[in-house]
């Protein structure tokens, strides 16, 4: 079963840099200013790294 990786915006506080988009290893997530950050999907190795890091858990890697 394939993983996508998804934001919960409503756990986003979207009011800061989003630590998770520095630990991508593929430059997968990017962030507009202090909006809630993008998806690349076509770059996601589905790894876990960014959901794991956020501290608000509004990255979450579902299967």
């Amino acid at each position: 079963m394939a993983k996508i990786l998804t934001i919960k915006k409503d756990n986003c506080p979207q009011n800061h840099p989003c630590p998770a988009v520095k630990v991508c290893p593929v430059g997968a997530l990017s962030q507009n200013k202090f909006d809630a950050p993008t998806i690349d999907h076509s770059k996601c190795i589905k790894c876990g790294k960014c959901s794991s890091f956020c501290p608000k858990k509004a990255l979450v890697l579902e299967v």
